[in-house]
């Protein structure tokens, strides 16, 4: 089973007439990529939480989010006039030095700035029994994120399998092309020596050459290659966790074959599927980023 590093999750908990709310969110990157907020009181909890994150998600840009906020009726919230009067009185000399006009509407201007209103919760009195809380709301909003991961993953692997699976048809239809490529090949080198004038062209050292040069064109061993890497994507999907890296690896050198292949092919019907694979390869390959 493969993991998405795509995820998020939220969790709520209500302790001490506060409302302490953990989310967490993740994208793709090829290491852990962590950063954290959380409210000033609970600042002393941010290692551990670091570490949870950590041991959880592996990898991935991550970014950790815990929200405290007192719950309804529970405190009441008063504008923080003392605060206003500096905004205020700040904006006005800002106003003069720069002489641009002053708001016209102060009410909303000074409502939305920072710390206007104020409650009598103080977030920063933060008990043992609140932070354990807060690690358990972190705890269950990283584990919405792994179902998460766990859903997408599995959207992922059917992607991937549909994508080899088309890869492996267009493998499959290689082979009849192969007999009358040579045929097509020799008849398009032999009707070239025709048609220069005073050359006699023998035909045991014709065949000779034509060998050598055939077996420089010969792709069975890129097929063979290539067979073995679709073996191999699906079996590193089945088997064990943080693949990602590894199918990344993987989808590369099944590109180095195909690529092989297309060079080789010399014939339009084999160049056809060349293009075929490579477009299933690349989105593949933009898509295997997204695993862990």
């Amino acid at each position: 089973m493969i993991l998405s590093m795509t995820g998020f999750g939220k969790a709520v908990k209500v302790i001490n007439n506060k409302k302490i709310t953990a989310e967490v969110k993740s994208l793709n990157s090829k290491q852990l990529d962590l950063s954290v907020r959380v409210p000033q009181g609970y600042r002393a909890l941010e290692l551990d939480l670091r570490n949870m994150v950590a041991h959880k998600l592996n990898r991935g840009k991550v970014d950790l989010y815990v929200f405290c906020e007192p719950i309804e009726g529970a405190a009441s919230v008063s504008i923080n006039l003392s605060v206003l009067k500096q905004y205020k009185a700040q904006l006005q000399d800002m106003a003069t030095e720069l002489g641009i006009s002053e708001p016209e509407d102060w009410y909303a201007t000074l409502l939305r700035l920072p710390d206007a209103l104020k409650s009598d919760v103080n977030v920063s009195e933060v008990s043992d029994e609140e932070m354990e809380a807060v690690k358990q709301v972190v705890a269950e909003a990283l584990d919405g994120l792994v179902a998460f991961r766990v859903q997408e993953g599995a959207r992922l692997e059917t992607f991937f399998k549909e994508k080899i699976a088309a890869i492996q048809d267009l493998l499959n239809n290689v082979e009849p092309y192969e007999h009358s490529r040579v045929e097509k090949i020799k008849a398009r080198i032999y009707e070239s020596l025709q048609k220069l004038e005073g050359v006699t062209v023998d035909n045991n050292r014709f065949e000779q050459e034509l060998i050598f040069y055939i077996e420089k064109l010969d792709i069975t061993e890129e097929k063979i290659r290539l067979q073995n890497h679709l073996n191999y994507f699906l079996a590193t999907m089945a088997d064990g966790d943080n693949q990602g890296k590894k199918l990344g690896f993987i989808s590369q050198e099944m590109g180095r074959e195909i690529n092989t292949t297309g060079s080789k092919a010399n014939q339009a019907e084999l160049q056809k599927l060349v293009v075929e694979m490579k477009d299933h390869l690349e989105q593949i390959k933009e898509q295997v980023l997204n695993v862990l």
